[in-house]
């Protein structure tokens, strides 16, 4: 992917302010619910604020704070930017929109990322997409934008649109998931961030802004998916349309010609205390699955470009045809929504005087000279009453339907923006959190359970003189139930809220809304609940909200509820607290590859988690026909909140080359679970949920492997090859990356590096010439893939010079990954031994030949495959051999990383062969 020219300091975390500011008065509290899957896509386009599952930004508080709100409350612009992968954003352009402007902004991301690769471990395809979701939601909580994605998934690296398209089948599927977010977030302005042509390179690049550009137009014809209309969505027309990449990634300058806006990402703000782009680079840092936490940007002009390709407005430009902003020639002031009704504001002649007088509340904070002010804080008050009233008035007025939802989206958005700005000038804070003793860690935190009563203590903060109640909301699918709270006081400082509640029985569980059957080889998810589509996750299920009086005027603050638990520095962390099964069951390992001349049994073992009382439970296998597990099944007393082990033998039946699967089930009374879930997080990210059948997926394979041989594995960026190796039978020992100075390697026979092992691993870079040496001596060396070297990677490859041989690393990949494969030097050993190489062991590989072949090289190397992309030329790079010394050397740039795990025969069958050779 590319990596744009954005982006962190470590989030704060999730870590409690529990300093008290001043006297709270109290009124009794109460606990409330509301409908099931309340907060649709829609409703969050109205909730204008980022990601309130983290503390707030320094930024965010006191006097800069008020005054990010205020330029927010200033305009009524809205932005929607559209990429392809989490990374594609350009974060300068944004933060300078969404922070410098106060323009809404939205950034929907079409994938999650899940084919991409991972430096930071072997989890990819949908568990990576998690992992990337909560990247990019860290990375937008310091651009000030809210975040989308649409259905379609990262299939691997595209070199065409044609490809793209051809695996999201055509461009309807996320043309219609663009048009629904544009529909539901109304933008004045949509950008792509490409430019739709080659010059993009990736082909999801091109995709997402062909895609763009269709979507314009799309989006404001009723006859366009009209599925949308009949759910009650209007339609919608941007008033402009930009694409980026206009002058090439990285270009210092850009022709005149080739564009019409030039902002200044590199100027400093006063409120951020850096730039734009300094500041959107401290979010970037945070997609570390990308390699990209190291990324800085020094201060000084950076400028982006963006090229006006279409138009539904005038707007002035000078004699070069460029613009100064990209709202020229669209009123975006609050006044000036009442011009956007056109004839229609005929109907209500007392509509700009009103959004006049509401302007008039932000006027007087903004020339208040003590921002942080109780004068301040009644103005905003009264700004959001003023907002409530006319958004009734509209609502009752004899406007038509878009001209109402064109005014309510507003007015709750500026509603919304008051609220925001009286809660920082007045100090309020609120908590909220389950009541119980902090987990061990973030995976074993606890989570609430359909039918289990919890305890939730709240607790609020703010300025003497105010009057507050508090609700405790819940939200979740397929719960509707109202509990009642109660209320104690500590402190005069401090409101305290004790509640009790109880999930409905039929709560639907906190997960992603979507899903692929195969990810290996599905390139569109599954929707699970129609009302959160488009968002990023489903909401947080329990809310507490906290509604107070200031000088007779309303106020409320909403937060989630939190769930604590011990990170690994000894600090307390938090995420919200999620709906989850009773139990929770998980076979491991995932996937087995069995070779189809095993005899005896294997060893299977559960894992079971019971999240509420502790009980005993019955745990059983599903075997294929034929094959028997041992015991039949196994009784287990499982403690509260804690795990419990159990092992099985499995004996196969007659073993032919193929996949099948082995199921678990746990049954507890007269319920059975099958299901195991994994809490993906990391200390500077937010938390959720990836849940998965408790399956293991069996692949048997015709495989020969030799006995006698002992492999060394030295681990890079993380993968599982040394897991399936062991499943086969072979000798595989792990090498820490940081022992390879002192260990005896000629004990081992082979060598094995990991994927990226040169830019994960400074071990391997330091000990390279040990590497080198043992080769030399007689060794066999097989090095997988590493990259060129890039933002925040330390090393690059070709300038180490690590090969024994000249040899130049490129980014050349085969990215179809059914692509012909010609073997070019057939008598060579490694195509015969132990196992006979084929052209059917090139059949049904998964996602990708291969990736960052070789260019170049010296003599000594013998190149032993062919394989190209459709068009392409020959690529003769992926594998290389070379005798040096005693011994052999062998580059692959061949996937086996992701071809093994997946069980793919031919693919075992080859890497076998590639580490067994002497």
């Amino acid at each position: 992917m590319v990596m744009s020219a954005l982006m962190l300091k470590k989030l704060s975390g999730f870590l409690r302010n529990r300093r008290a500011t001043a006297m709270l008065l109290v009124l009794p509290a109460t606990l409330t619910a509301m409908p099931a899957a309340a907060q649709t896509a829609e409703k969050a386009a109205v909730d204008n604020h980022v990601d309130h599952y983290y503390e707030p930004l320094p930024q965010e508080t006191g006097a800069a704070g008020l005054k990010l709100i205020l330029r927010r409350l200033q305009t009524t612009g809205r932005l929607m930017q559209v990429d392809a992968h989490p990374d594609d954003e350009d974060g300068g352009m944004l933060t300078l929109e969404a922070r410098g402007k106060g323009v809404s902004t939205l950034l929907m991301t079409l994938t999650r990322g899940e084919g991409g690769q991972n430096e930071l471990g072997s989890n990819l395809f949908d568990v990576l997409g998690v992992v990337r979701t909560l990247e990019v939601l860290a990375a937008d909580r310091y651009y000030g934008v809210e975040q989308r994605f649409s259905r379609v998934a990262d299939f691997g690296y595209s070199k065409t649109p044609e490809e793209t398209f051809q695996k999201w089948q055509g461009h309807d599927i996320p043309l219609g998931d663009i048009v629904r977010v544009i529909r539901t977030f109304r933008p004045d302005v949509l950008i792509a961030r490409f430019s739709g042509t080659e010059r993009d390179g990736h082909g999801h690049h091109q995709a997402s802004a062909i895609l763009t550009k269709e979507a314009f137009r799309a989006a404001g014809d009723p006859k366009r998916f009209p599925e949308q209309i009949a759910e009650g969505l209007q339609p919608w027309q941007p008033k402009k349309l930009y694409i980026g990449n206009v002058c090439g990634f990285g270009a210092s300058t850009c022709d005149a010609a080739n564009y019409t806006v030039k902002l200044n990402t590199g100027k400093e703000d006063p409120l951020l205390g850096e730039s734009y782009v300094q500041f959107a680079i401290e979010g970037l840092r945070h997609q570390r699955s990308q390699a990209l936490g190291g990324v800085s940007i020094p201060k000084g002009d950076r400028f982006a470009h963006y090229k006006l390709v279409d138009s539904v407005v005038e707007s002035p430009k000078d004699s070069e045809g460029h613009e100064q902003d990209f709202f020229d020639g669209i009123d975006i002031t609050l006044p000036g929504l009442a011009s956007r009704l056109g004839n229609e504001e005929k109907k209500v002649p007392w509509l700009r005087g009103e959004l006049s007088r509401i302007h008039q509340r932000i006027a007087e904070v903004e020339h208040n000279p003590d921002s942080d002010s109780a004068k301040s804080a009644i103005a905003l008050l009264s700004g959001r009453k003023a907002a409530d009233e006319l958004l009734q008035r509209v609502r009752q007025s004899s406007l038509s339907d878009d001209a109402k939802k064109l005014l309510t989206r507003e007015l709750e958005t500026k509603r919304n923006q008051f609220q925001q700005a009286a809660n920082v000038a007045l100090g309020v804070k609120l908590t909220a959190t389950y009541d119980a003793p902090p987990a061990s860690s973030p995976e074993s935190a606890a989570m609430a359970v359909p039918g289990e009563s919890i305890a939730v203590k709240s607790e609020g903060f703010a300025k003497s003189g105010i009057v507050v109640s508090a609700k405790l909301i819940i939200d979740a699918p397929g719960c509707q139930r109202i509990v009642e709270g109660g209320m104690s006081r500590d402190k005069l400082s401090t409101a305290w809220f004790d509640f009790r509640m109880t999930p409905c029985a039929t709560a639907g569980y906190t997960r992603p809304y979507w899903h692929r059957h195969d990810p290996e080889r599905e390139a569109l998810n599954t929707i699970d609940e129609p009302a959160y589509q488009t968002l990023p996750f489903p909401p947080p299920p329990f809310h507490v909200r906290m509604e107070y009086q200031y000088e007779g005027l309303a106020g409320s603050i909403e937060v989630p509820v939190m769930v604590r638990f011990k990170q690994s520095d000894g600090t307390e962390g938090e995420h919200p607290l999620a709906i989850g099964p009773k139990f929770s069951i998980a076979l491991s390992p995932s996937n087995s590859v069995i070779p189809s001349d095993k005899r005896g049994s294997t060893r299977v073992k559960t894992t079971a988690r019971d999240q509420s009382s502790g009980s005993e439970a019955q745990i059983a296998l599903n075997v294929p026909n034929g094959w028997r597990a041992e015991p039949a099944h196994e009784s287990v007393e499982i403690p509260k909140d804690e795990s419990k082990d159990a092992s099985f033998q499995v004996f196969p039946s007659k073993l032919e080359e193929g996949q099948t699967h082995i199921r678990a089930e746990l049954t507890s009374g007269k319920k059975a679970y099958g299901e195991e879930y994994t809490v993906v997080t990391r200390e500077d990210l937010g938390a959720f949920y990836y849940y998965q059948p408790a399956v293991q997926r069996v692949s048997i394979v015709d495989v020969k492997v030799p006995r006698d041989l002992k492999i060394g594995y030295i681990m890079g960026a993380g993968d599982d090859i040394p897991t399936v190796l062991e499943q086969i039978g072979m000798n595989v020992k792990m090498i820490p990356a940081d022992k390879l100075a002192s260990e005896d390697l000629s004990k081992y026979q082979t060598i094995v590096l990991g994927i990226r092992a040169y830019d994960t691993q400074k071990g391997v870079i330091d000990n390279n010439k040990r590497l080198l040496d043992f080769v030399e001596n007689g060794g066999r060396l097989v090095v997988q893939y590493n990259t060129l070297g890039s933002f925040g990677v330390p090393i690059d490859f070709n300038s180490g010079k690590y090969t024994p041989y000249p040899a130049t690393l490129s980014r050349a990949r085969v990215s179809v990954e059914e692509a012909p494969v010609a073997i070019l030097d057939p008598a060579n050993p490694i195509f015969h031994s132990p196992n006979e190489i084929t052209q059917k062991d090139f059949e049904g590989w998964v996602q990708e030949r291969g990736l960052y072949f070789m260019s170049q090289w010296d003599s000594n190397f013998t190149p032993l495959l062919e394989s190209h992309d459709p068009g392409e030329g020959e690529q003769k790079g992926g594998l290389l051999v070379a005798h040096y010394g005693k011994g052999t050397y062998i580059y692959t740039g061949y996937a086996f990383f992701r071809q093994l795990p997946a069980g793919v025969p031919g693919a075992v069958r080859l890497f076998v062969n590639l580490v067994s050779g002497r």
